[in-house]
């Protein structure tokens, strides 16, 4: 098989992003022009870093802020601020966040079409004040579910969704840098807050802690949602859905899926379990604390250079060689580790690679879709990310036995190992369509018109699987 070249070509409807920008041809074919050019080229920077601020500051007063939830429930069960509330139902709480803001997609994707993106944005502005300012005055454990889970759930889900949708199409090029640099506000503002509250709630109490934290998240948010932009028009036509199962058939968006359901379940258990491994080894709660916090030290670090490199070596290659490298980290480290130190390791390592595919998802579905089904996949992503969302830490918290987290931990492992086969098999799969365009445009076809280029089934194996190659 002669060597494939990868040249820029003229965007087409049928194309996705990746093949719009590579295109398998045969260097002796000189029958086409090399000079072609994209009619919609992203800017690549200019506002689109104004944008990026935004989202930064966005997700560090959304899920930033979600992350003290930690020190909050810490502060509950030990002083039993809610008689008869169980562990189990705090681990709700803390889920329901988190998949509320996944479960209300299809609705922001809409609202984002109709009324655009700042409207969006004020909106979840809005929904996540109501949240935070209310469970203040919760009295019982239900009106957590409401305000703390349900309304600040609310919130994340417009403000998040919106945001990761808009930034990518300012960029091309630097699209998973810029979507690092933002998704490390997640790992910011968990540090920020979870020591802030931490503080907070032993000078002025929980109630003002929670008013505290509601008015800088309404006063970033509001400043953020204001300048934010986004290059698309709100509009919606009859042919545009604002979720396509159809793509459910698609086997590309289904690795997608996997990837994220197995990562969820992974990063979530991890994420709400360590400060209470901690514990259950001896150590205090505070140490607990900064194990947490250093863990979102991780975050704020690597997400920024897994998207710098990703844009650099592929961001499918290299989303697969992190995940794995995060399950390795789950069952080589943590599972010894009962000194403070070896916490504090693992929590920097394992933090700057668990929280990838937040850092990531957007650019791969644009690699994979194309930048005009982004929305529309990415919802659908959101979507069935619900159910591990809501049951990774009950889950977690279920395979704890006395104060063993042996079969948590490999539980955590064995799901970022498997969330990167479904990136490994998505790999492949994109090598295997590129390699036969090739084939159909050098027409290696027999006279009955049917293509001798194998099968995906008896195409992949070891030595595809392991090629060297940006994808």
């Amino acid at each position: 098989m002669a060597t494939i070249e990868m040249v820029p070509i003229r965007p087409h409807p049928g194309r996705t992003e990746s093949e719009m920008q590579l295109t398998a041809r045969d260097p002796e074919d000189t029958s086409r022009s090399d000079v072609n050019a994209f009619e919609d080229v992203p800017p690549n920077g200019g506002y689109g870093w104004v944008c990026t601020v935004c989202s930064f500051m966005i997700i560090t007063h959304t899920w930033g802020v979600t992350g003290a939830w930690g020190v909050i429930l810490s502060h509950y069960t030990s002083h039993a601020t809610f008689p008869g509330a169980s562990r189990i139902e705090y681990a709700f709480i803390g889920g329901l966040i988190i998949s509320v803001a996944l479960l209300i997609g299809p609705i922001v994707s809409m609202s984002q079409k109709v009324l655009g993106t700042r409207i969006t944005l004020l909106i979840g502005t809005a929904f996540e004040f109501v949240g935070l300012f209310g469970a203040a005055y919760a009295t019982e454990i239900w009106h957590l579910f409401l305000t703390q889970g349900m309304c600040c759930g609310l919130g994340i889900g417009f403000l998040y969704i919106t945001t990761i949708s808009a930034l990518p199409a300012w960029f091309s090029t630097r699209r998973s840098l810029a979507l690092g640099l933002a998704g490390s506000g997640a790992g910011i503002g968990g540090i920020v807050y979870n020591l802030a509250s931490g503080h907070a709630i032993e000078t002025v109490g929980v109630q003002m802690t929670y008013k505290i934290l509601a008015f800088c998240a309404l006063g970033a948010n509001l400043v953020s949602s204001l300048l934010m932009k986004s290059r698309d028009k709100p509009q919606i036509t009859r042919k545009e859905r604002t979720v396509d199962c159809h793509d459910l058939a698609r086997p590309e968006i289904l690795l997608m899926m996997l990837w994220g359901i197995a990562t969820e379940f992974g990063y979530i258990a991890l994420w709400y379990s360590l400060p209470s491994y901690a514990v259950s080894i001896g150590l205090s709660a505070q140490q607990g604390a900064v194990a947490g916090a250093i863990l979102n030290l991780g975050l704020t670090i690597g997400r920024p250079i897994v998207g710098y490199v990703s844009d650099v070596f592929g961001r499918i290659t290299v989303s697969t060689i992190v995940t794995a490298v995060c399950g390795l980290l789950c069952l080589a480290i943590w599972i010894p580790a009962n000194s403070y130190a070896v916490l504090l390791l693992f929590a920097l390592t394992a933090g700057s690679v668990c929280g990838n595919f937040w850092g990531t998802i957007t650019p791969v579905v644009a690699e994979v879709v194309g930048l005009n089904r982004l929305s529309t996949t990415f919802t659908l992503i959101c979507l069935v990310l619900v159910i591990p969302t809501t049951f990774a830490e009950p889950i977690a918290l279920g395979l704890v036995k006395g104060s063993s987290y042996l079969h948590t931990q490999v539980f955590v492992g064995c799901m970022f190992f498997l969330a990167s086969f479904g990136l490994w098999m998505l790999r492949s799969l994109k090598l295997y369509e590129v390699e036969k365009k090739a084939a159909d445009e050098r027409q290696e076809l027999t006279n009955y018109g049917a293509s001798t280029f194998p099968g995906f089934v008896h195409w992949i194996g070891l030595r595809k699987m392991f090629i060297y190659a940006r994808v």
